[in-house]
């Protein structure tokens, strides 16, 4: 099939090799601008580009596609459809209607349940037992289109990290059977019950508050692991939680009980299992806990 492929972040690069090893001509992929990263600030492109450029495939990065121009740019392209995951800009309507199957996007939820922008990280936060990938016709809503195939996938105790490469290998795969089965599926509108949005996680969410409960507080430390990252201030350091354990013990909420670290929040207790210091790599706790002491008794903020 011919095909116009449309992401940035490392979500989206499963899909672009799955259907390049299918066999589908890719004739373009659009990204997101380089963008400037690291120390030295330095353009960085987008894993999409990187992961085409590989391949072989045409980069582009239009700032925009409400130009006529950038539209025209893509009409020209003939493609019968636009597979989606992730790109970051909103498709107008020429865009959707453009190609002849239209636009198909992989979004990493069961929809209606958390439409936007964190939907792998909302759905860890809210406590959801099953999450997964669903295939979607696209239009003009916010992630309301015609839903051609879903996969369901258990969240038991993963980081938003572990869920983010799970659902990007399984998304690619059902887009691959999609495709394959495209003439035989029939769209089936989304229930109306049931919807959520998930926005974009805030920084302010990220900073441990330690009145909320411990069960509360382990599903934060999950849903931003690797980044961004739920963390404390200690003797005057910012530490980052990556792993942490409830305990059935209770105390004066941010109080440290015991020299295991492990903290008293609103309901039980909380104990860092993997930590990361400002600059450095992750760490076990007990490793953190030989090179920096952390008094019992100590109250954090």
């Amino acid at each position: 099939m011919r095909i116009v492929f449309m992401g940035t972040p490392a979500f989206s690069v499963p899909t672009l090799n799955v259907l390049h090893e299918a066999g589908h001509e890719i004739v373009a992929a659009y990204t997101q601008p380089p963008r400037p990263a690291g120390r030295g600030k330095q353009l960085q492109p987008s894993p999409v580009q990187q992961a085409a450029e590989a391949l072989g495939i045409e980069v582009r990065h239009p700032v925009t596609l409400r130009d006529m121009e950038a539209q025209a740019d893509f009409l020209a392209l003939e493609a019968e459809v636009a597979i989606v995951v992730a790109y970051g800009l909103i498709l107008p309507q020429p865009i959707l209607q453009g190609p002849a199957r239209g636009c198909l996007n992989v979004h990493g939820s069961l929809l209606p349940r958390w439409r936007g922008a964190a939907p792998i990280q909302r759905s860890i936060l809210a406590g959801d037992h099953v999450t997964g990938v669903t295939i979607m016709q696209m239009e003009q809503g916010l992630d309301t289109g015609p839903m051609l195939s879903t996969a369901r996938v258990p969240v038991e105790d993963k980081t938003s990290g572990e869920l983010f490469e799970e659902l990007a290998e399984i998304g690619g795969r059902l887009m691959v059977d999609t495709l394959a089965q495209l003439d035989q599926l029939k769209a089936e509108p989304q229930p109306e019950f049931g919807a959520t949005y998930a926005a974009k996680i805030a920084k302010s969410e990220t900073r441990i508050d330690w009145r909320k409960s411990a069960e509360l507080l382990e599903r934060e430390v999950r849903a931003f692991a690797p980044f961004p990252g739920s963390w404390l201030e200690f003797d005057g350091e910012r530490i980052k939680l990556l792993r942490a354990r409830v305990i059935g013990v209770n105390g004066a909420p941010g109080t440290v009980l015991d020299e295991e670290f492990t903290v008293a929040c609103g309901d039980a207790a909380l104990r860092p299992l993997t930590i990361q210091r400002a600059g450095k790599p992750a760490m076990n706790a007990a490793d953190f806990l030989r090179g920096k002491q952390v008094p019992v008794g100590t109250v954090l903020h």
